[in-house]
């Protein structure tokens, strides 16, 4: 599966886009801001007891998101030992240096800039969803 946290309705209908028309929709799970995010790994009710095979096999994740921005939820991801290992994808329109120096230190896998047009984002989407789920290899604790 994967995790998209985007806050952007526009740019979640472009991504599901284009998962669906390269078949990769159906293993894509949204949520809206950092707080879902946070929930959704550490939350009371949330997936706490979530085994490694259902862990996502990576996440999407965009900076500037209302609640709890990325860069928190990153934080929060990359020092807990149940997520460390998840590859986190920083996918964000923010071009801003500080921005990629400090998801890089706080340990993303990879930092993207959407492209602004249609078919540049579309491509963007279809290559880090075919290389994320198909030919990325997970640490074997994520594969059990």
């Amino acid at each position: 599966m994967i995790l998209l946290v985007e806050d952007n309705p526009n740019d979640v209908k472009l991504t599901l886009h284009a998962f669906k028309k390269h078949n990769l929709v159906d293993q894509v799970h949204v949520l809206r801001d950092g707080a879902e995010a946070l929930d959704f790994f550490f939350g009371r009710d949330a997936q706490a007891e979530l085994k490694p095979r259902d862990q996502p096999k990576v996440i999407l994740l965009d900076v500037k998101l209302p609640k709890v921005d990325g860069l928190e939820v990153l934080t929060r991801l990359k020092s807990d030992p149940s997520t460390r290992s998840i590859p986190v994808v920083m996918l964000t329109s923010s071009r801003e240096d500080p921005d990629i120096s400090k998801s890089y230190e706080l340990g993303a896998n990879s930092y993207i800039v959407k492209p602004v047009d249609f078919d540049g984002f579309v491509e963007a989407v279809r290559q880090l969803g075919l290389y994320w789920l198909l030919l990325n290899q997970l640490p074997p604790q994520l594969e059990e």
